[in-house]
């Protein structure tokens, strides 16, 4: 697989920016200042960012709750982001939607969705304006195995297959929906569940970007090609807990500490471009510091933007078309 430098350059800054990003939230959540939830997306920055490098600002994607690691994946910046998830009106949705909501449809970036099982129903009304509109998009629809058995997830493959859609479905099975194992609540296989809407299966491991690149790379293209609809199954694992604030006493000891050890794709990418002289080790620091820099900086930003005025509470509630 021949993949261009730029692109390797350009995948290993947005998987670097989501895991300093998110470790870096991960720190100032604790400290109270920032409003509301927060879900980290830590360990499965591989499975965005090799599905969006696939990607042009014309095809549109739908988020998850977990949805700050899609983001920058898409290329929403960083620091109209910390400005939302700290509640300020310089961020991208005037500090209005907070982590679980931020959204840019500048860049196809549907929104992240708090809604278990809400992305797979907007992508179908994406997808169908691709098809209409002929502009040559595929929708995305990224969402986890607590979702797979959402009826709105299945009711989206159904129509999706019926509408013969430019659509992915692009399952991030991290094994636990919440606190449950989704080897106990998921029954059957995701496999059974495409073939029984006649929809193409394709899987990969989530902790290899080289994996999910290809994967997802074959299923785009299955899309864009005016093919229908397809599932990619992409297994992972996130690092933290459910929320900030979960204790995690439902996983077994040393289960992340292993993950970390063993399955970390920045440490994987790292060895594997280094080894194959793909990309210099020097390259690879350089954007670490850069990056390290700019969420730094987006934090300073965030802290000192203003808050919303009261008197644009009612604002941007509707759409005007």
């Amino acid at each position: 697989m021949q993949i261009a430098r730029e692109v390797l350059l350009r995948s290993y800054r947005a998987m670097r920016t989501i895991r300093d990003f998110e470790e870096k939230l991960h720190v100032e959540f604790a400290t109270g200042e920032i409003p509301g939830f927060v879900h980290l997306y830590c360990g499965e920055e591989a499975s965005g960012v090799g599905v969006c490098a696939h990607l042009t600002d014309t095809d549109t994607i739908a988020s998850t709750h977990r949805g700050h690691g899609h983001c920058i994946a898409k290329g929403v910046g960083v620091d109209g982001m910390m400005a939302e998830i700290y509640g300020k009106k310089t961020g991208l949705c005037r500090g209005k939607g907070g982590s679980m909501h931020i959204a840019d449809l500048s860049l196809g970036m549907l929104g992240a969705n708090g809604i278990v099982g809400g992305g797979p129903p907007l992508i179908c009304g994406a997808a169908l304006s691709h098809k209409l509109l002929k502009d040559n998009g595929v929708a995305v629809a990224f969402y986890g195995d607590g979702a797979s058995n959402e009826g709105s997830t299945l009711e989206s493959l159904n129509l999706a297959t019926v509408w013969n859609l430019p659509a992915v479905f692009v399952l991030e099975d991290n094994g636990y929906g919440e606190a449950t194992a989704s080897s106990y609540a998921c029954a059957g296989s995701q496999k059974a569940r495409a073939a029984g809407f006649g929809m193409p299966y394709l899987e990969c491991d989530g902790s290899d970007f080289f994996s999910v690149y290809e994967t997802a790379g074959e299923a785009i293209a299955h899309a864009r090609s005016g093919k229908g609809p397809i599932m990619v199954h992409v297994h992972l694992a996130r690092w933290y807990g459910h929320f900030e604030g979960d204790a995690m006493t439902y996983r077994a000891n040393g289960e992340v500490a292993k993950l970390r050890a063993e399955k970390d794709c920045l440490v994987r990418f790292r060895k594997r471009v280094e080894e194959f002289s793909l990309l210099e080790a020097a390259d690879l620091d350089a954007i670490d510091g850069s990056v390290r820099a700019e969420i730094e900086a987006a934090v300073v930003g965030a802290k000192a933007a203003p808050v919303p005025e009261p008197a644009e509470l009612l604002e941007d509630v509707y759409v005007n078309y």
